[in-house]
Formats: C-alpha cells, structure tokens, sequence
C-alpha cells in the first residue's frame, strides 16, 4: 500500500512540475532530473545536443546512483514540496 502512495505522490508532483511555469534554479533542475530517470528506470544517455548540459546530466545521474526507485520517487516528491510547492 505504502508503494501505490508513493507513486501516486510522485506522478502528482512530475504533473506539478510539468506545469509549472516559473524558472526553477539549474542544480534543482538537475536533481529532479536524476531522481525522475531512476524513478522511471531510464538510463539512456542525457539527449541534450549541448555536450555541456550532458555533462551536468550525467554527473546528476551519477550522484544518485546508488539509490532505489522507491527512494528516487520519494526525494523527487519531497524536492517539489519543500523547494517548488512551499
């Protein structure tokens, strides 16, 4: 029961921040992004056509790589609440 939540939580802040129209800062960006590509197991590489951006997206990815998917979907709904919702 406690994983329906947590998934329910987390496709309502990916809803949240997909239409959410304020800039959020690049290092909140990046962490969203890492969180929501272990969340939905996508390990393709960053598909940026600016090497640069790749970079920071992979260094985001690799920072959290050691976490479940469980736990990705959580810090992803705990970063909307605390950092975009508030």
């Amino acid at each position: 029961m406690k994983t329906k939540k947590i998934n329910t939580d987390f496709l309502e802040a990916v809803e949240f921040v997909n239409n959410y129209t304020n800039p959020l800062p690049a290092d909140l960006l990046l962490k969203l992004y890492a969180y929501y590509k272990i969340a939905n197991k996508n390990f393709n590489n960053p598909g940026s056509k600016t090497p640069l951006i790749n970079a920071f997206k992979a260094n985001a990815l690799f920072q959290a790589k050691n976490i479940s998917r469980e736990e990705a979907m959580e810090q992803y709904t705990m970063l909307v609440n605390k950092e975009i919702r508030k």
